[in-house]
């Protein structure tokens, strides 16, 4: 029999009394791959977090190696041979990556020079192209999420848990996880892998458990699972088709309304080179292109989140008027709301409720009657997205933290929407997100193409891009170099385009 190494007997938790884990039996076996599957908020991060010690049950056993431990942290579960890889990183803006790497494991005098060749050369070990010297704070998320998978690799655990690794990461780079994971399965190292993805938890996994409201519905070798059959564990009923099962067609596209945005030779550094483009009302236009295509940084200078060069920097116009936004707030109170990719670090102020979060939104836009802001009209704003978007929280005054990935999704775009623009620009709208709000944000943006409103959706997710957009646009080196229809593309021409 396979050698069980870490074992979960009736594992609950509580949060105000509500379970987020409830009565789990869960088994990880020495030298296996095992996808742990799920929606938002169906307990996934929670039961990981208990086994690397972030979080305590409330009630069950943990064995290791067939005892019974009680881990006091992070740290103790590092000792016991448990690291885990966080979906939202863990690591430290102003260090370099060199330095996070060793972080807690230095030595009493360390010699920089030597400790920046050591991290250069693991690092090329791992086939991953992160330069040692840089802090974590220059970064792209995809970079970020690099570092912290060569950190949990270097510490030699016997568990490592990655959770949504591969959420940020180029195909390329995909590749090389995936060729990192075989090699530490084969020397006996065990992994539980946390995934959106389904194709890839069939692809690479040996067992795949499913959680449903907290509570395991399915647990089996990963041959006797397809994706369909995944779905239905997950939600309680096919999402298939209504994901990425129909093809697009020239016929069934949305036709251009009143062009709302234009950009002419616009020019920012070395990440954005003379592209020019128009966006029109009414329309979801689609952005594809490889990490470093300059697509994010094309959508942060249209909302003055970043600003272009200063001297041949191009023009934009929004509306009947050239604009050159600064900072974001003139660009909201004009109507273009930017939804971030990284929303941890740019969507939401974690400490909030998900009230104070959606409100903070409104008061962007509008200043509250006598400039006293009231808890009620916040409430009433909160209740009324909450079922839009179907956010789901374990009360309605929980903190924006205390929520999953795909419902902290929900409430950046909330807190965008509210704002009521002319312009909305969706940075990886459903990175980290499960199917079933998948869906729900999917129908978000083609609601909004069908009132009048500018799309802007930016993915690396093809099928995304292909099933949304009404045209698609293909940046490659700072620049947009191809445009397609929906009848027109297809996959390979898509990547041909973003690549040659």
């Amino acid at each position: 029999m396979t050698e069980t190494l870490i074992e979960l007997q009736g594992a609950s938790k509580e949060y105000r009394g509500v379970h987020a884990v409830r009565n789990v039996d869960f088994a990880l076996h020495k030298g296996e791959i095992h996808a742990l599957l799920g929606e938002n908020g169906a307990g996934k991060s929670t039961l990981s977090k208990m086994i690397a010690g972030v979080t305590p049950p409330s009630a069950g056993k943990l064995l290791l190696d067939g005892r019974e431990v009680q881990l006091d942290g992070p740290a103790d579960a590092l000792a016991n041979g448990i690291a885990m890889v966080f979906q939202e990183t863990s690591l430290v803006p102003s260090m370099t990556v060199a330095q996070n790497l060793y972080l807690g494991d230095e030595k009493a005098f360390n010699r920089l020079r030597k400790l920046y060749i050591a991290a250069q050369q693991f690092l090329s070990s791992l086939n991953f192209n992160v330069d040692p010297w840089a802090t974590v704070s220059s970064l792209g998320a995809a970079q970020k999420q690099l570092v912290e998978i060569a950190r949990a690799v270097r510490l030699k655990s016997r568990v490592i848990i990655f959770d949504e690794p591969t959420a940020t990461l180029t195909p390329e780079e995909k590749h090389y996880f995936f060729s990192l994971v075989d090699r530490l399965r084969k020397t006996g190292v065990s992994i539980l892998f946390i995934s959106h993805a389904l194709e890839e938890a069939l692809a690479i996994s040996d067992r795949i458990t499913i959680l449903r409201d907290g509570e395991m519905v399915a647990s089996d070798v990963t041959s006797k699972f397809d994706r369909d059959g995944i779905i239905r564990a997950m939600v309680g009923r096919s999402l298939s088709n209504e994901l990425y099962g129909r093809k697009r067609t020239d016929d069934d596209v949305r036709q251009p309304g009143k062009k709302v945005l234009s950009v002419e030779n616009l020019s920012m550094g070395s990440m954005v080179h003379n592209t020019s483009f128009s966006l029109y009302s009414g329309q979801v236009t689609g952005f594809f292109g490889l990490i470093g295509s300059g697509r994010t940084e094309t959508a942060k200078i249209i909302a003055g989140v970043i600003k272009r060069n200063i001297f041949h920097g191009g023009e934009v116009h929004f509306g009947d008027h050239s604009v050159r936004y600064r900072e974001p707030r003139p660009s909201v109170r004009d109507g273009i709301v930017y939804i971030t990719e990284d929303r941890k670090a740019e969507g939401f102020f974690e400490t909030m409720t998900i009230s104070q979060n959606i409100h903070m939104g409104l008061l962007a836009t509008e200043r509250p009657p006598g400039g006293v802001v009231l808890n009620s009209a916040a409430q009433a704003v909160t209740e009324e997205w909450s079922k839009i978007l179907q956010i789901r929280a374990i009360n309605p005054n929980a903190r924006i933290v205390e929520l999953s990935g795909g419902n902290q999704q929900k409430v950046v775009i909330a807190k965008s929407l509210v704002q009521k623009p002319k312009l909305v620009i969706f940075d990886e709208p459903t990175r980290g997100v499960d199917v079933g709000a998948i869906a729900e944000i999917h129908k978000v943006i083609e609601d909004l193409a069908d009132s009048g409103i500018a799309v802007m959706v930016i993915s690396s997710y093809l099928p995304e891009i292909m099933i949304l957009s009404d045209r698609i646009l293909v940046c490659r080196l700072g620049r947009v170099v191809e445009e397609f229809t929906p009848g027109s593309a297809t996959e390979e021409k898509i990547m041909y385009a973003a690549v040659h």
